[in-house]
């Protein structure tokens, strides 16, 4: 018995259903983020390893995929950090802020970018997580207002709602927030970043799971006390916007002016948008400098479908010179599974020309190029015993029209009308 044969680990393939459902997904979101101004670019796959582990893509980083130097002498022993110098991409964004710093004088001032790109993670497969996955992004670089976030969020939400996405929820918050919260409560800087990895998790594992965090990495039990404290009035305020930031120590409250800024103008720029405040939210890449945002849908209970964030530090430690930047990426993978793949069938004729084997091959093509000329997706399918079971086949994958041909069939005439009966290869 022949083995199965499986691509490798978290990785997969797509048959034409897929795929097609995948391309009519990507271009209502390119169409959707090119209406607001916005480029396509592309990057290549790999980058230097010292970009990649610059300490601000947070787990990630430790997921990257290595390639080894050329030219290495096989006996000569080396240790990995040696022995790689490139890895494959694990987000789009570190690549859009090296293209950024190559070719800076080449773009406009403020410069707006999509990239629809495969990414790489050595992740442990498991559902839901692979490790070769297509993001898009959308990116404003060169603008320090909240005019970049509104219009991000506002673009992204018009992206859903050409999908037919409903019911998805905008969450806002601010590291600066989560930072002022933090030390009103008196968590140490030095503990601070492994605190809010534990509060990142707060959806999957609970207050108790997060207090029993804290403490494990060293977090004292009164702070944990004030900490879970504050979670908790969050918790309780359910999204209300007042109750949410009586919850907050004061600073705390004083640094989310701009959270409601942004509230504010997506509420202008998209009525009817549902965006709630909230200072739990973390994301977790490192990068992030001001202004953090997730897309959430009840389809995927403690996920999101979409995130990003202001990013202001990184353009500078490529270009020298710092650069405002911010940032939506769509969860593509997720957001696929939300579409109805009926929408995305060809909307043209879909005819199949079942032949014999004994029909000329150029009268074949002949006719298929006709039909092709009048508006119709035409497959050439030799004829098999049970036709019936043939054209069941056809039906299933949107063909609806079929024309049989064989030794008689003569080419068709080198004009017509406008349109074509099938009745005439008969």
């Amino acid at each position: 018995m022949a083995s199965t044969v499986q691509p490798p680990r978290g990785m997969r393939d797509f048959l034409p259903d897929d795929k097609a459902r995948r391309e009519g997904v990507l271009a209502v979101i390119r169409q959707a983020f090119a209406a607001y101004g916005y480029r396509e670019i592309e990057t290549p796959v790999l980058e230097e390893l010292s970009r990649l582990e610059s300490s601000q893509g947070g787990d990630n980083e430790k997921l990257i995929f290595r390639v080894l130097r050329r030219g290495l002498d096989p006996h000569d022993p080396l240790p990995p950090a040696k022995a790689a110098d490139l890895g494959l991409r694990y987000d789009l964004t570190v690549p859009l802020a090296r293209l950024y710093a190559t070719h800076r004088g080449e773009l406009p001032e403020v410069f707006r970018a999509i990239q629809v790109a495969p990414v790489w993670r050595a992740e442990r497969p498991q559902r839901g997580r692979f490790r070769q996955f297509t993001q898009c992004d959308i990116d404003v670089l060169g603008e320090a207002g909240t005019v970049a976030e509104v219009e991000l969020i506002a673009a992204t939400a018009d992206a859903l709602e050409r999908l037919g996405v409903q019911g998805a929820t905008v969450r806002l918050n601010d590291r600066s927030v989560l930072a002022a919260m933090l030390d009103a409560c008196g968590v140490a800087a030095d503990q601070q970043p492994a605190a809010l990895v534990s509060i990142d998790k707060l959806d999957k594992v609970g207050l108790d799971g997060v207090a029993a965090e804290l403490s494990a990495n060293g977090v004292g039990a009164g702070v944990v006390d004030r900490l879970v404290s504050v979670l908790v009035g969050v918790a309780d305020a359910a999204g209300d916007l007042e109750a949410t930031l009586a919850a907050l120590p004061t600073r705390a409250g004083e640094r989310a002016v701009r959270v409601l800024a942004i509230r504010d103008g997506v509420t202008v720029a998209k009525p009817g948008a549902a965006v709630v405040v909230d200072p739990t939210l973390v994301r977790g890449m490192g990068y992030y400098t001001g202004p953090i945002f997730e897309v959430h849908h009840p389809a995927f209970r403690g996920g999101s479908i979409g995130g990003g964030g202001r990013y202001d530090g990184m353009v500078g430690r490529f270009a020298g010179t710092d650069v405002p930047a911010c940032g939506f990426s769509l969860g593509f993978e997720r957001v696929v599974e939300l579409v109805d793949a009926a929408r995305f069938r060809s909307a043209r004729r879909q005819v199949a020309l079942v032949h014999t084997g004994d029909v000329d091959p150029g009268t074949l093509v002949a006719w298929q190029r006709r039909l092709i000329a009048v508006g119709a997706d035409v497959r050439l399918v030799p004829r098999k015993r049970n036709v019936a079971r043939t054209l069941e086949a056809l039906r299933r994958e949107g063909f609806e029209e079929w024309a049989e041909l064989d030794a008689r069939t003569r080419p068709p005439a080198t004009s017509g009308p406008a349109g074509l009966d099938l009745r005439d290869l008969r």
